[in-house]
């Protein structure tokens, strides 16, 4: 099964030529015969090694502005053609074809040409169609020919050839088809999806890049994460994200994207919920503050802050025994001061537009969502009681309400001075959600007195105004619409708190 095969004849035909020309220089070496067009050609020709225009293979010329290069049966015939099979012995001999056991390409990158923002004119002209149809045809055949699909295979191809005179094995070809067909299904997957634009509702994504993490969510668990962290994050320090790690970092990082322009704001968060925030004139202060919202859940959670770190936030950070620390930036003596734990894991966050929509596997099938993108604004609320919020309470009522969009329902959140003071999550019931909360609070020695009250769905009756009146919150969000939202608000009247709605409900599970 691991016979040698040594390469006779290749046809080379790419987009990005890095990289390339070790690979041909050792094909020459190795008395390999070349077949290339267009640029490829002249590159290699550049080089000084011989190369045979395809052209002249297939007396026809490039034609159509080059959108017909490599299209034809002499090139498709020679890759084709079953080396073990009579019948297509007899046709290539009787048609002159030969025998092509390598294609290099590298597809043209419509990718990259629809992120650029270029016309439509010109992604459609960076749609491969010589390219993916050479893939397709080497991969099917890799009994007998080598594809190398991408230059992110070149690496791996020229180690292989360079040690073994420009051969490869029936395993090593079978590993390059593969490779090949995940190539082509990822290209076509990305022009179908800039086609579609969500008109059909079909399911199709595909990421190339991919992470083995050490473990998933638990030890037993395999866990593996696709995508290109490089993209997001400069990671500066610490030990790999585990999968549990990822999970956080994704809350924090989208429960920050609703403090990206304020004043500086830090977060610290625990098992995808925040245990702290808060808004301040100094990242420094805005982190102490964060911190005392919950001092206890902190204990090996992940800390966002919106503004680079200074030297005197990192050394009250230093203190914490944290997972992650994500920023923007850090100056250079606060990061000496955070690299003191040796796998804390250290991130600058990119300015990189993230996915605005969302998957989840489940059943036998994946559901798919827009993000839960709104932001409310002081104009979106209705006050509903005779008693309305002042311009202060207005924005703690807003700080409340980023917060409960990004905690597991059901949720309610108590902020004050733009402080989250504590929240209940994931329980079963609303008031379940507020008694935990209020609890929370007041075991931290939080005054609840003039509080705000955010909660991610409406009031199905009145006991959580009730209750959160016995405590001193003066000031209710939520999304109103329930049939009984008469009965809160009659109690908010009778006893001077203020409810608005927002007319919004934020589920989160």
């Amino acid at each position: 099964m691991n016979d040698r095969k040594k390469i006779q004849a290749a046809l080379v035909s790419v987009f990005d030529k890095s990289g390339l020309a070790p690979i041909i220089e050792q094909l020459h070496k190795d008395g390999v015969v070349l077949y290339s067009t267009g640029g490829t050609q002249a590159f290699i020709e550049e080089l000084g090694i011989p190369v045979n225009r395809v052209e002249d293979l297939t007396s026809y010329p490039s034609i159509l502005g080059g959108r017909v290069k490599t299209l034809h049966p002499k090139i498709f015939g020679a890759i084709l053609n079953r080396r073990n099979h009579d019948g297509d012995k007899v046709q290539i001999a009787e048609y002159e074809i030969p025998e092509i056991d390598l294609v290099i390409v590298d597809l043209y990158p419509f990718e990259d040409t629809v992120q650029s923002g270029a016309s439509h004119a010109d992604i459609i002209e960076k749609i491969d169609i010589g390219g993916i149809s050479l893939i397709r045809a080497a991969a099917k055949n890799y009994q007998d020919v080598v594809i190398i699909p991408s230059k992110d295979q070149y690496a791996s191809f020229l180690s292989i050839i360079q040690a073994n005179s420009s051969s490869t094995t029936i395993d090593e070809r079978k590993d390059f088809s593969r490779d090949a067909f995940n190539v082509s299904s990822h290209y076509d997957t990305h022009i179908f999806n800039y086609f579609n634009q969500g008109e059909t509702e079909v399911f199709k994504q595909s990421i190339l890049n991919a992470q083995v993490l050490r473990y998933g969510e638990n030890p037993h668990q395999k866990g593996i994460f696709h995508g290109d962290m490089d993209a997001l994050f400069d990671k500066l320090h610490g030990k790999e994200l585990s999968y549990n790690n990822l999970l956080d970092v994704d809350a924090a990082v989208s429960l920050m994207g609703e403090f990206k322009n304020d004043a500086p704001t830090f977060a610290i968060l625990k098992h995808n919920n925040a245990c702290g925030l808060a808004t301040r004139d100094s990242l420094c202060q805005a982190y102490k503050d964060a911190l005392a919202g919950d001092p206890v859940s902190a204990f090996g959670g992940i800390l966002i802050g919106n503004r680079t770190i200074d030297l005197a936030t990192a050394k009250e950070i230093n203190d914490l025994f944290c997972e992650v620390v994500i920023a923007p930036g850090y100056d250079s003596d606060a990061l000496e001061v955070l690299k003191e734990k040796k796998n804390r894991i250290i991130l600058v966050q990119k300015e990189v537009e993230l996915p605005k929509r969302q998957f989840r596997t489940l059943l036998n099938g994946v559901l798919e969502q827009d993000k839960d993108l709104l932001v409310e604004q002081p104009t979106d609320l209705e006050t509903k009681t005779k008693t309305a919020p002042n311009a202060q309470e207005v924005e703690d009522l807003l700080f409340a309400n980023k917060l409960v969009k990004h905690t597991k329902s059901n949720t309610i959140v108590l902020a004050k001075n733009k402080q989250l003071l504590a929240s209940g999550t994931g329980q079963t019931s609303r008031v379940d959600a507020l008694r935990q909360a209020i609890h929370k609070a007041q075991s931290f020695n939080f005054n609840l007195n003039g509080a705000a009250m955010a909660s991610d769905a409406f009031f199905p009756f009145p006991d959580c105004v009730e209750i959160a009146g016995n405590v001193g919150i003066k000031n209710v969000i939520q999304p109103g619409g329930s049939i009984k939202d008469e009965l809160s608000i009659d109690y908010c009247n009778e006893h001077g708190i203020a409810m608005v709605f927002s007319g919004n409900r934020h589920f989160k599970h």
